[in-house]
């Protein structure tokens, strides 16, 4: 099961994330990250926002929710358009993917082009995951993710990337504790924090021609 975990995690994992960036792109075009610290601050409030509602709903799926009403609670909890599509688009890679890697009838009862943390959480379950296991997934490939963007789109050294995202390791567990715990009840109880900021950058970035990702 833990090989499960390590898989779902990995952005070698050919689900389409490493086509997003999530918000680091925009974020550098306006100059709000630039160096470590900078990149440290941006992924930790990307985490306990956009991350904790990821990890809250990956849990639920795990855990056997319904998943068409948690497909709904994710597209609320996602005001902006492009992050909507964009979560859609690597919940359908990661679909393709999990049904070859994991193949099981929990993959039957998603809806069509379900949002990433929805196919996130079916996943884990089809690999024999707990909800635990999801909401650390989740959270950590909400700073995964970007913090891989990062280091390529400004050049970073490999090294000084790896300990920023490293140094998050509590927090990150924070995150998914907190979430699984959310997860339990009544989808009205999950994660809801959001970011007018990451909304803003999405919009912007989508509106480019000149973007390297996707998102």
């Amino acid at each position: 099961m833990t090989a499960a975990l390590l898989t779902l995690a990995d952005s070698r994992l050919p689900a389409g994330g490493h086509t997003h960036s999530g918000g680091i792109e925009q974020a550098i075009a306006a100059g709000r990250v630039h160096d470590p610290s900078s990149l440290a601050a941006f992924l930790l409030r990307r985490l306990q926002t956009a991350g904790a509602v990821a990890s809250g709903i990956a849990a639920a799926a795990c855990g056997g929710a319904d998943l068409a009403v948690l497909d709904a609670e994710c597209d609320a909890r996602t005001p902006s358009p492009a992050l909507r599509a964009a979560s859609r688009q690597q919940g359908r890679g990661l679909v393709r993917v999990g049904r070859r890697a994991w193949p099981s009838p929990v993959w039957d009862a998603l809806p069509a082009a379900p949002h990433h943390p929805v196919a996130l959480g079916v996943a884990a379950a089809a690999g024999g995951l707990a909800p635990r296991d999801a909401a650390a997934a989740a959270a950590y490939l909400s700073i995964s993710g970007p913090a891989t963007a990062a280091q390529r789109l400004l050049a970073m050294d490999p090294l000084t990337v790896a300990a920023v995202t490293a140094r998050l390791s509590p927090e990150v567990d924070v995150v998914a504790e907190q979430s699984t715990s959310r997860a339990t009840g009544s989808p009205a109880d999950l994660p809801a924090d959001t970011d007018p900021l990451l909304d803003l950058l999405a919009e912007v970035h989508t509106a480019r021609r000149d973007r390297y990702f996707a998102s």
